[in-house]
């Protein structure tokens, strides 16, 4: 019990995923953590190098709440989380960090405070873009990750039908902006990084036709942010939810 609390886990989980993570650190003395969401346009933490490439076995779904970034807890935004498929691949970015421990203490407070809705932190193997190898390029990569358990994860609201998430999306907003941007900024972000993803492209026409926004996106030959302020329409329905308690807001 004296080491738990010497290394501030709350429980087991915890416990477990520090030591897994001290030994990947130790053997590399280098932190990794890959960003499949805002983390890819903005991570928001000091880094050392950036890498574009994909992690296996896990897919991007947009089935977490959130309450301080995008959305307030009467009216919850829909952000990404990761859902495990065999033989799935996410494509992001993953960001090191370098320079001892305080750099790195530094980068896991903030990224804890930022990412508070999510529940858990996963270690991964990370492929790097260009590289065919079937080795990973890193391993022991941490990514933020949510129970996909409504039970034991507040947070969590799980699948809902495209246009009912539309409808969250285009109308939930909070300190940080509102959520129709986030998705827009992601779908963009995912086109600079050159790997496009049919779900993101679907999920962010259905709210543009919420909106009433002519055209399809990003042009293919002009890399664009996709229409973000733009006044509701007073006939759009507000999709309303259970209140959730209140987080940290941070930039996101």
């Amino acid at each position: 019990m004296a080491v738990i609390e010497l290394i501030g886990c709350d429980d087991l989980n915890n416990f477990l995923f520090h030591c897994a993570f001290q030994e990947s650190y130790n053997q590399r003395m280098v932190f990794w953590v890959f960003g499949y969401g805002s983390l890819v346009w903005n991570p928001g933490f000091e880094y050392d190098e950036k890498v574009i490439g994909f992690i296996k076995d896990y897919k991007r779904v947009f089935d977490l709440a959130c309450i301080d970034h995008r959305g307030t807890p009467e009216h919850p935004a829909r952000t990404c989380t990761l859902e495990h498929q065999e033989g799935a691949i996410c494509w992001g970015a993953a960001y090191s960090v370098r320079g001892g421990p305080e750099k790195e203490r530094l980068a896991m407070e903030y990224l804890e405070k930022r990412e508070c809705e999510y529940d858990a932190k996963t270690l991964v193997n990370f492929y790097k873009e260009g590289d065919f190898s079937d080795e990973p390029s890193l391993t022991g990569v941490i990514v933020f990750t949510s129970t996909p358990d409504k039970e034991s994860n507040k947070y969590y609201l799980g699948p809902a039908p495209l246009e009912d998430m539309a409808r969250q999306i285009a109308t939930a907003s909070g300190p940080c902006g509102n959520n129709r941007e986030y998705l827009f900024l992601l779908e963009k972000a995912m086109f600079d990084i050159g790997h496009e993803e049919d779900y993101i492209i679907e999920l962010a026409n259905e709210v543009r036709k919420v909106l009433g926004i002519v055209g399809k996106g990003i042009p293919k030959d002009k890399k664009l942010t996709g229409p973000t302020h733009i006044p509701l329409k007073s006939h759009i329905p507000v999709i309303h939810l259970h209140p959730l308690p209140e987080a940290i807001a941070m930039d996101s």
